[in-house]
């Protein structure tokens, strides 16, 4: 059975791009799927190489990405985080460091892939989303190269 959501909730994740899209059937399935999480900042979600084991949706706070210990990217509410890992089953491509309190939604991969099969909508918009990371990561190898 899905969680109750408050309106306020709903209506949050209904402005965010990701999930613009999506009904409020659809926004009621993915809470219902991912597990609540609160995270302490200076908390490590995400470390580059290791396994990925879980994904993460801010749902509040900040976070900042670090490739080689260089800050190449900065996440906020609404953005996945782990997702590639998920996608792929390779080790994290990044360290991912909670830069004040957040709270999220974790996904563990049958709970990810749950997500992905029920609402298409989301998938198109975080492969949308990463495809975007990888072109920014992309340009900033190629600026370092010259």
């Amino acid at each position: 059975m899905a969680k109750r959501l408050p309106k306020e909730t709903l209506e949050w994740m209904a402005a965010v791009p990701t999930f613009s899209a999506c009904t409020k059937r659809e926004l009621r399935q993915i809470v219902g799927i991912g597990t609540p999480a609160p995270i302490s900042e200076r908390t490590v979600l995400t470390e580059q190489g290791k396994p990925g084991r879980e994904a993460f949706l801010i749902i509040s706070g900040t976070a900042r990405c670090l490739i080689n210990g260089k800050e190449v990217a900065q996440f906020g509410p609404g953005d996945f985080v782990g997702d590639l890992s998920l996608l792929d089953r390779g080790p994290r491509t990044a360290t991912v460091v909670a830069t004040s309190p957040m709270d999220t939604l974790v996904f563990e991969p049958r709970e990810f892939n749950s997500l992905l099969a029920d609402a298409p909508s989301i998938a198109r918009r975080m492969l949308s989303a990463l495809a975007g990371r990888l072109r920014i990561a992309d340009q900033q190898l190629s600026d370092a190269q010259r």
